[in-house]
């Protein structure tokens, strides 16, 4: 293993500051389009800081990124190494994305070897894991060699500027829903990035705060890596961003990221989100096919049913609808389920990716009426 080092007396914040380029390769090997890809998985499908080049997974090589992940072609290629995504760039790019997100948020010996190369290139390290690259002598010397930085996004603030539940979200007088679900990696960053964009498109101001690490690499401009905290701050934190984005924004609806699942044994954060955001309202991300959770096989999947019950009971909200996940789903299984779920639940379900995102928006517009006054008066000016 290689040596910690707490107390480097180098440091790369003596380099100088990022570049400002915004070319991008993202690291993916093995797991492109999986649940442990999902760092990547959300770059390739938006990313607002940076311009994704390619993405480097060899047991996927020659494929388009967003035709492989939904059937959508977006010109980002999947090449099988960093020299091919070099190659393919025609220079040296401006970052090298650490796309992988396992659970134990820790480098292997191979995914070392290949963000060292990219640091000996030239290549800025931007690393989500939980696993700080500033804290790793070898990395910080190639650093510094290279003259470029390492941005260690799930690093949290020192303790004292940190933030303690304080009761601020009472003055939060626009309405906040959470999107949750029933499981990690199921898809509720890119359930709650969709209906940002299409809340904002009919004229509703919706702004997002992010609370993982993948949402901060996107660019987005409220949020905080909750799993990487105390959880003594973990409720103020997330209470603070929404304030925060609230009064920063002057948002008609505040759209809150879910972490893990509320019913997951591994992971408290949907707690600390349904405590610090208060939502009125929350949107639940299930994949009916899934049967085990993705992490840990020897746990069920809870049942939607369950996941609501649960949620209901926990925090003073409502779940306003549900939202499929269809991984190893036919587009005709996906209809089913969505009637089926309409029917036993009483409440508007859909698939984000598969379906229009009109009944994405229309799911928000049942529940919270009033705003249905802020897409009309947009579309009056």
């Amino acid at each position: 293993m290689p040596p910690s080092v707490p107390s480097l007396p180098l440091s790369t914040s003596e380099l100088p500051g990022l570049p400002l380029g915004t070319t991008a390769v993202v690291y993916c090997e093995g797991q492109f389009g999986e649940q442990d890809g999902k760092t990547a998985n959300g770059l390739v499908r938006h990313s607002e800081k940076y311009e994704i080049l390619s993405v480097i997974d060899s047991g996927h090589a020659g494929v388009d990124a967003g035709l492989f992940l939904d059937g959508t072609a977006n010109g980002i290629p999947v090449l099988a190494s960093l020299d091919e995504s070099v190659a393919s760039a025609g220079r040296v790019p401006d970052y090298l994305i650490c796309g992988v997100a396992p659970a134990d948020g820790l480098l292997s010996e191979v995914q070392r070897v290949v963000l060292l190369d990219g640091i000996a290139r030239g290549m800025h390290v931007i690393n989500g894991l939980h696993e700080f690259l500033n804290d790793d002598a070898e990395f910080v010397a190639a650093a510094l060699r290279s003259g470029v930085t390492i941005t260690d996004v799930r690093r949290p603030k020192d303790k004292k500027d940190l933030h303690l539940f304080s009761g601020r979200i009472f003055d939060v007088t626009c309405p906040r829903i959470a999107i949750l679900g029933t499981d990690g990696a199921i898809g509720k960053r890119t359930t709650a990035t969709l209906l940002v964009d299409a809340l904002n498109a009919q004229g509703i101001r919706a702004v997002l705060v992010g609370t993982g690490q993948t949402t901060i690499i996107q660019g987005g401009k409220y949020g905080v890596a909750l799993d990487a905290l105390v959880p003594q701050f973990c409720s103020g934190e997330v209470e603070n961003q929404v304030v925060a984005a609230f009064e920063g924004e002057d948002p008609d609806v505040i759209i809150v990221e879910g972490q893990g699942a509320l019913s997951h044994p591994a992971y408290i954060t949907s707690a600390h989100i349904l405590r610090g955001s208060r939502p009125a309202g929350v949107i639940v991300q299930h994949a009916p096919k899934r049967r085990v959770l993705g992490d840990f096989p020897m746990v069920p999947m809870p049942t939607v049913a369950s996941e609501i019950a649960l949620i209901e009971a926990f925090a003073d909200t409502q779940v306003i609808g549900i939202t499929i996940n269809h991984e190893q789903m036919s587009d005709a299984e996906v209809g089913e389920v969505i009637d089926d779920y309409e029917l036993e639940f009483g409440l508007p379900a859909t698939d984000p990716l598969t379906r229009p995102l009109d009944r994405l928006v229309d799911m928000v517009l049942l529940a919270f009426p009033a705003m249905r006054e802020s897409a009309a008066a947009a579309i009056v000016r």
